[in-house]
Order: C-alpha cells, then structure tokens, then sequence
C-alpha cells in the first residue's frame, strides 16, 4: 500500500510571520521529526498569493497580506525546509484553503494501488481540515490520517473543534492530547 504525507503551508507566515503563533513554532520540531521518518511520499503545499491578495475575496475576509510569491513570508519554515531537502518530496502551490490540484494528483501517483494518507502542518482549522476534507470526499476507503502534535490551529480551541470534526469525518486522528 501507497503512503503519502501531506505536509500544510509550513511557510514562515504561518509559523512566525504575518499569521503565526507560539502554537505554530512549538509544532515544528514534530513535523520535521514526521518528515525524516515518515515511510512513504511527501507533497508539500505552499499557500501562494499575489500582490492583489487584498482585493480577493479571502483578503477581505482576512486583510492580512501573506504568503505572497516570492516573499520571505511565502518560504517554507527553515528547519521544515531542511527536512524536506532531506528526503525526495513535491511542493504544491495552492490558491486557497484545499488545494483542488491534490486528489488528482494523488490519484495520478498511486495509479490503480490503494494508499494512505496522513495529513500535517498549518492551520488545522483552514487549510489542514479543507485539505484532509477534499482527499476523504475523493476517496472514501483510503485511511486519511491527521498527527494532531504536527498541527496548529488559529487557536487551540478552533484546533481541536477541527479535530473533532475530522473525527466525525472517520478520519484518524493520532497524538490527540
């Protein structure tokens, strides 16, 4: 069986920048710990935005620039980029929360093979759960699995109501405190 890990917009707006949080830094020693041990492939996805970003629709929902192409913000997190330059891996530049681009990907990687997915990285509630939401609607027997010590949330209360609504989605929800 196929396994892939999904690692989410671990860019430095996320994790210290524009849009970071304490939460966000204390994740990272665990995702880079997931990326050198995880047995299987590894597609990172970077949120990527343009200089108009304030004038889209999630920019005036959220009038925060960020993750703008090309910036500093938009990097991966230095140590995340390390572990990633340690292992083979596929960045995925993604528009918005769920990248439509990642179920037919997977699809077009495994082939006709059954896989697993486990699904890491930032924010639980936004990008992770829309992520992890588009491969379970996609495929609905394969494992989809999230490690709730390699995600931050917004907050730790809208984490682990994403959590729980992953859960309630039959995803599998491992370290969950």
């Amino acid at each position: 069986m196929k396994r892939y890990l999904i690692v989410t917009d671990m860019q430095k707006d996320f994790v210290d920048g524009a849009l970071g949080s304490k939460e966000a830094v204390s994740i990272v020693p665990a995702v880079c710990e997931k990326i050198r041990s995880f047995e299987g492939d590894i597609i990172a996805t970077l949120d990527t935005h343009g200089e108009d970003y304030l004038d889209t629709r999630e920019g005036r929902f959220l009038p925060v620039k960020h993750c703008i192409k090309g910036t500093e913000g938009w990097e991966l997190d230095k140590n995340v980029r390390q572990a990633l330059s340690e292992r083979e891996h596929m960045l995925l530049e993604k528009g918005t929360f769920g990248s439509v681009d990642l179920p037919p990907l997977l699809e077009k990687m495994s082939g006709k093979e059954k896989f697993e997915v486990c699904v890491i990285g930032l924010c639980t509630d936004i990008c992770v759960v829309s992520n992890a939401m588009l491969i379970k609607a996609n495929f609905p027997e394969a494992d989809v699995y999230v490690d709730a010590k390699c995600c931050a949330g917004v907050s730790p209360e809208t984490h682990r109501a994403a959590l729980a609504t992953m859960k309630c989605c039959q995803m599998i929800i491992e370290n969950e405190e």
